[in-house]
């Protein structure tokens, strides 16, 4: 049923995106015609038919959810994007500007005033203006914090006080606060008198005069008991809480073991600072997937799918550069055993497949390893036990592959000693390419530096260069005379 659903949902917003293009294509039709035409009442004409144009696109857009508003904007170029966006309707520009991605965002920012940006701001909550906050010039940023009341503004202050790996600059204030004295009848009737829940309110947050978490009160709780039963009766006291400087990735994790929906954001005394969401954990993960997916192939940053040639270009240089510097490397390598390849040309031809499974077995290792730290399943007590384990599996590894690759060498060039030095070299850049697997990533954390960030560049790098060497460098030793 999921599947239907998310295929149902695919083909609904190409319909959209198809049905946005074809009215932006007989814009421009409508548009060269006029030009063409007779120049008797030109201006009136054109004016009546871009009235006409914007309000077709108006009709459609305000059909659309913000999110699928935010897809279609990402999936047209930068003349088109301007046309759509400027005939969205402006009670919908904020929710847009949070949906679509931070390089798409920037190219609509740019092209609005001021006045216009924090007209769209003002109509957002202060955890939504903190994540629009990055993006937006510093003359807007000034103007809005003028527009807000004092408890609003420092809210505002306060989520930006925190690093975007806090839990801190994720929380909201869209929350219900309760005494623990209270009965559940009376907690109902300040509800039905409030009208309106926050979004995500799946619990209610017990407090004391000081306005420390005492405990929580799931709705589910709140209607199944009796009415007359005081809160204390029915909250529960062992509850899943952060403190507002943990990091969001350790809270990530807690959501996804213990399936939660909101959840208290307390300081170190205890006191209720805000809720971190699912909807915020989910944008983490997405924007954290994303980071980690476009680091390990070397690109710089989110990139605008139809940025300029020039921006894209210079996103995609440093790891190009570097490649370039450990290819001349590689083949420096290869330079100094000219002799011996000419002596044995067979050697040309195994090169490439030692530095091929080097490079996949690395690889293997790296991503394992990215992947259990961001998942915090490395820790101090276990790193050493998860190394001798990978080394005992290299070693294995080693010798199967070995032995597999020098008896097909064998078949085919039937050379025993060829074979036997195939066998070697293939046990040794495994071995070789899993420590590097292992500690690339492993020192990259230590550090503090994001494991993900360049390490395939790196490896392959290395695995190429040693598996060019120790393959060369043994057969120079026993096949040459």
């Amino acid at each position: 049923m999921e599947t239907t659903e998310q295929s149902h949902s695919a083909q609904f917003l190409d319909h959209q995106l198809q049905d946005i293009i074809s009215l932006l294509e007989k814009q421009s039709i409508e548009r060269n015609l006029v030009q063409r035409g007779p120049t008797i009442n030109h201006d009136i004409i054109a004016a009546m038919l871009q009235n006409q144009q914007q309000t077709r696109l108006q009709e459609k857009l305000a059909q659309l959810h913000p999110a699928d508003c935010a897809l279609i904007l990402e999936s047209l170029p930068l003349d088109e994007r301007q046309i759509v966006w400027s005939a969205i309707k402006s009670n919908h520009d904020g929710q847009i500007l949070l949906e679509v991605s931070d390089a798409v965002r920037q190219t609509l920012i740019s092209g609005m005033a001021v006045e216009e940006l924090a007209s769209v701001a003002g109509k957002l909550n202060t955890d939504e203006i903190a994540d629009l906050a990055a993006n937006l010039p510093k003359r807007t940023m000034l103007k809005i914090l003028r527009s807000l009341n004092s408890e609003d503004r420092q809210h505002l202050n306060n989520i930006l006080s925190y690093q975007e790996t806090q839990v801190g600059a994720l929380m909201d204030f869209g929350m219900i606060t309760i005494r623990n004295d209270l009965t559940l009848k009376a907690i109902t009737a300040y509800i039905r008198r409030l009208g309106k829940l926050p979004s995500h309110t799946d619990k209610l947050f017990v407090v004391d005069q000081n306005n420390i978490v005492l405990g929580i009160l799931p709705l589910q709780r709140l209607l199944t008991h009796l009415p007359s039963q005081q809160v204390a009766e029915v909250m529960v006291t062992d509850f899943v809480r952060f403190k507002i400087d943990q990091e969001t990735a350790e809270a990530a994790r807690a959501f996804e073991r213990y399936d939660l929906i909101s959840a208290p954001v307390v300081d170190q005394e205890g006191k209720l600072q805000g809720r971190l969401c699912v909807d915020h954990i989910l944008d983490y993960i997405r924007e954290k997937s994303n980071e980690d997916l476009l680091s390990h192939a070397g690109v710089g940053e989110e990139e605008d799918l139809f940025s300029s040639v020039w921006k894209s270009a210079k996103n995609r240089w440093g790891w190009l550069l570097i490649n370039i510097a450990t290819a001349f490397a590689s083949t420096r390598i290869i330079g100094v055993f000219e002799d011996i390849i000419l002596q044995l040309v067979a050697l040309a031809s195994l090169m490439p497949i030692i530095a091929a499974m080097g490079g996949n077995t690395g690889n293997q290792t790296s991503m394992l390893i990215i992947r259990s730290l961001a998942l915090g399943q490395v820790t101090p007590s276990n790193v050493k036990r998860m190394i001798k384990k990978e080394l005992k599996l290299a070693i294995i590894n080693g010798i199967f592959i070995g032995i597999i690759m020098g008896i097909i060498s064998l078949l085919i060039y039937r050379d025993i000693a060829l074979s036997i030095v195939m066998t070697t070299a293939m046990f040794i850049n495994l071995i070789v390419a899993v420590i590097f697997g292992l500690s690339i990533p492993l020192l990259r954390h230590q550090f503090g530096k994001d494991p993900a960030v360049g390490t395939s560049v790196i490896l392959t790098a290395i695995t190429d260069s040693m598996g060019f060497f120790i393959f060369l460098g043994l057969a120079s030793i026993f096949l040459i005379k």
